[in-house]
């Protein structure tokens, strides 16, 4: 029996039973015509809740304009607050802990999802590289567009707007949120420097370009307190057009940065498994993010990315973070915790079925005791 992802943790006010976290994942499955959860979601959280088990609950955009895949669930509207409530309450039912990620997805987007057809904005006009697609509203691929550079007095709303969606979560139920500031996403894009180029207050060196990470923050701490908050990162991913030549330093000083204001943990996803759901990726040869920035972090560090059980234990186990976040293997496996305390097989994903549908590839999956009846 694996005993250091069964053993308790504190994030923040919670006590954890166990280290196996559900990672946030992007399914696209929520009611199209409001964009909030619906029964289907409801069951599918459920499912994969657990007494003392956390859940982060997929990203959500925190206004329209933040949207850059069809049927995401958001968290700006009462409908969608009303959703959301529902999975809450059904996670609580059984003794979970749920927290929301927060989303702003910038230039990985396309005019079919921006109000009135305007251009997804960004911190410069500078378009994601032509090997990559965007998603239009309607499911089909289209090039993506160059992005409009956000001016400097529109920042400060865009900030308010996390903060807003923090009270929205809080108001659904959750019990935290996370801020998405990964994957090639707006925040990421502040972040770095090759999608950064501004002159600004925002832009330039490394403080200005963390400073949008760092207000977003402040705003969602404001808004639900400093141990109701988590940050994801993804220092050395190249997910979305996203990559910084030499992460050490800008991650570094982000994450001191952090510590200083006290969040319930910090989130890193492993190098090897930067895809941000576009395809299986496995890069050799990289530095792995939580042993990088382990001495850094004086928090609970939550690591993600390509985690199969035995080394998720043995990262537990050797203190390079505190839980393990699982995504695909907790797609396909709603008991992911009970199989890997008991060393029982997992059921493989099938990713065709990772975005849109129905019931098939998201609550249809059995469980291990189930099967065993069969």
């Amino acid at each position: 029996m694996p005993a250091a992802l069964f053993s308790p943790l504190h994030i923040g006010p919670y006590r954890l039973k166990h280290r196996v976290v559900m990672a946030p994942l992007t399914r696209m499955r929520a009611d199209k015509a409001t964009l909030a959860p619906r029964p289907l979601n409801v069951e599918y959280y459920a499912q994969r809740a657990t007494p003392g088990g956390l859940i982060i609950a997929e990203a959500s955009p925190v206004l329209p304009t933040g949207t850059g895949s069809p049927n995401v669930p958001g968290i700006y509207s009462e409908a969608q607050v009303a959703g959301w409530k529902r999975v809450v309450d059904a996670v609580h039912a059984k003794g979970g802990v749920i927290f929301l990620q927060l989303w702003h997805v910038g230039r990985v987007s396309h005019s079919s999802f921006q109000p009135g057809g305007a251009l997804p904005v960004a911190p410069s006009a500078i378009a994601i590289g032509d090997d990559l697609k965007a998603m239009t509203a309607d499911g089909k691929l289209a090039a993506y567009e160059m992005p409009r550079a956000l001016e400097t007095d529109e920042i400060p709303a865009l900030v308010a707007a996390y903060g807003q969606a923090a009270r929205n979560a809080i108001a659904a139920g959750f019990d935290g949120v996370e801020v998405h500031g990964a994957n090639g996403y707006l925040i990421e894009q502040f972040l770095q420097s090759r999608s950064n180029q501004r002159t600004d207050r925002y832009g330039g060196g490394i403080e200005n370009r963390c400073r949008f990470l760092l207000e977003v923050t402040q705003a969602v701490i404001a808004a639900c307190g400093a141990d109701k908050v988590g940050v994801r990162l993804s220092p050395y991913g190249i997910a979305n057009g996203s990559g910084e030549a030499d992460p050490m330093p800008l991650y570094t000083y982000a994450i001191e940065a952090l510590n200083k204001l006290g969040i319930a943990y910090l989130h890193l996803i492993e190098p090897r498994s930067s895809g941000a759901g576009r395809a299986d990726v496995n890069w050799q040869n990289v530095p792995s993010a939580i042993a990088l920035f382990r001495p850094i972090w004086k928090g609970v560090l939550i690591g993600a990315g390509g985690f199969t059980g035995e080394p998720a234990e043995a990262a537990v186990a050797g203190g390079q973070a505190d839980a393990i976040a699982f995504g695909r293997y907790f797609i396909s496996n709603p008991d992911l915790p009970a199989r890997l305390q008991h060393g029982w097989p997992l059921t493989p994903y099938n990713r065709p079925t990772f975005y849109g549908g129905e019931e098939k590839g998201y609550t249809d999956y059995p469980v291990y005791q189930e099967m065993a009846k069969a």
